[in-house]
């Protein structure tokens, strides 16, 4: 039977996930047991569902809970699923529920770099990327032009932040990706592993996108740096190929997200 809860209390702790712990608490590095995510969005939902996550309670509208959220509801079980007409839902969360529904799951462990390599032959490298929504584009472009899958330094944001799920569809569920171990030469790692590294970055010598010595890569990881700043420079000299996105009009640079797609769309498909 669901275990449906219309909310009186907006105050009882068991909400607290949903409207007063910050995306850092969420990961509770201090019990990663504990750690959760919140997956927003039938869609989204149900491909963390797809994917093997766990969940521990729903949120959503009244109404949902005996229309458009039956499903979801029956494929999670007996958890907990709060309810409340959207206005008040809305006042307890901040925000407006993108269709209607929210769920708290628990966060998977993470596999190793060598993991989710295994069988690669395209992979996408983001060095300390920080805007969660930008992080969410970079995954759904990946998981749609042909990326096997994505490495992440540390120091960037979450793809199991909120906002970086939603933008990206689901697709950080159905993607592989971990971070690199910190402090860890990466370029040398990928290496030893076989993969041809290409940087993305503004260079006079820069290969261009279409040379066909890219697509002839066996085994490429396409490596996009932060906002702004681009890659470290001491990055770029590490990996075997600077390639740029030619440009037209005098703009110099594509947002990472778009340059992304751009790069994944090309280099995604092998010789």
């Amino acid at each position: 039977m669901p275990n449906i809860i219309e909310i009186t209390d907006f105050a009882a702790p068991e909400l607290d996930v949903y409207a007063r712990l910050t995306e850092n608490q969420l990961v509770c590095r201090r019990d990663p047991s504990e750690a959760l995510f919140i997956a927003e969005s039938p869609v989204v939902i149900e491909r963390a569902l797809d994917a093997g996550m766990r969940p521990v309670s729903l949120l959503m509208e009244t109404k949902h809970a005996s229309g458009k959220g039956r499903a979801l509801i029956a494929r999670c079980g007996d958890v907990p699923v709060y309810t409340a007409p959207g206005e008040l839902l809305a006042q307890l969360t901040g925000f407006h529920l993108t269709r209607g529904m929210l769920c708290a799951m628990r966060r998977p462990a993470l596999p190793s770099v060598g993991e989710v390599c295994r069988g690669a032959e395209r992979i996408a490298v983001l060095e300390n990327v920080m805007n969660p929504t930008n992080i969410g584009a970079i995954f759904r472009s990946a998981a749609a032009l042909g990326m096997d899958a994505l490495l992440l330094t540390e120091e960037g944001s979450d793809p199991l932040y909120r906002r970086a799920i939603r933008v990206s569809m689901g697709t950080v569920f159905q993607m592989p990706w971990t971070y690199f171990p910190a402090g860890e030469d990466w370029p040398g790692a990928l290496r030893a592993l076989g993969f041809s590294t290409a940087a993305m970055a503004l260079k006079d010598d820069s290969l261009r996108l279409d040379d066909p010595r890219l697509a002839a890569c066996e085994k490429l990881a396409v490596v996009l740096g932060t906002e702004g700043d681009g890659l470290a420079a001491g990055t770029i000299a590490r990996c075997d190929w600077t390639v740029r996105i030619p440009m037209a009009h005098g703009v110099d640079s594509l947002n990472v997200a778009a340059a992304s797609a751009v790069a994944f769309w090309e280099l995604g498909r092998r010789a």
